[in-house]
């Protein structure tokens, strides 16, 4: 069964914009009639940038969001083109791994905190004291791996850990004003991925648009009751 939203003269920012997940959420967004903000650290114009940028409701942005200063203008400057700001979506974030802690880098460690955890922690900052004048909602990006210890990708699965309690937090915090929620990917398919994981069973994963139909939800008045909480949407049992 097909469900629709409508989010008519809604003003949506979706970080990570021109990623898999990103634009796939854009586009949903975009197809429920909302305006949205699309930023993301490269320029459209970009290899890999995988969001079409001449679409009617779709302004696109290019901020680093590890920047606060440039994260802070962005928000101003999408407040003087709309007026308003309803809904955020904090998709911006990689993966690395490969290895045990012991032998991972620093560099990994800062990647992955300010890639993850940053961008989550600057992006909710500064639109949260418009997104209290909509009653608006957040959305970030969790994974599954964030709720337990694995082998060779501790840094990762500890960063989206701090991504899911970070929200839990802001939840709370708002509880009456502003929702947020995060959601609990597990592997999605995305070409990067099939890249990395070419021998896979593909029809395992989740495909972006599935995805993005429940940060749909999660943004929208029948999600009204839901707020604080982590979303599973591995596709699987």
């Amino acid at each position: 069964m097909a469900i629709s939203f409508d989010f008519s003269d809604h003003v949506v920012l979706v970080t990570g914009a021109g990623g898999a997940l990103g634009s796939a959420t854009a586009e949903a967004f975009l197809d429920a009639g909302a305006t949205v903000c699309a930023a993301d650290v490269i320029a459209p114009s970009a290899d890999g940038y995988l969001l079409a940028a001449e679409q009617e409701g779709l302004q696109t942005y290019q901020a680093d969001f590890t920047d606060e200063p440039a994260v802070q203008a962005l928000v101003e400057t999408i407040l003087a083109d709309h007026g308003r700001l309803d809904a955020l979506v904090c998709v911006a974030g990689t993966w690395q791994g490969g290895n045990p802690v012991d032998k991972t880098g620093t560099d990994t460690f800062d990647v992955l905190v300010d890639v993850n955890l940053r961008t989550a922690f600057l992006a909710t900052k500064h639109a949260l004291p418009h997104l209290r004048e909509t009653g608006g909602s957040i959305v970030t990006v969790s994974s599954k791996s964030s709720l337990e210890g694995g082998s060779g990708d501790a840094l990762y699965r500890a960063s989206k850990a701090g991504v899911r309690l970070l929200t839990e937090s802001i939840a709370v915090e708002n509880e009456g004003t502003v929702r947020a929620n995060a959601i609990l990917p597990d592997v999605i398919d995305t070409p990067a991925n099939r890249d990395m994981m070419p021998d896979a069973n593909h029809d395992e994963w989740v495909d972006p648009a599935d995805i993005a139909d429940v940060i749909q939800f999660l943004c929208s008045e029948a999600a009204a009751p839901v707020n604080g909480g982590s979303i599973p949407v591995s596709g699987q049992t």
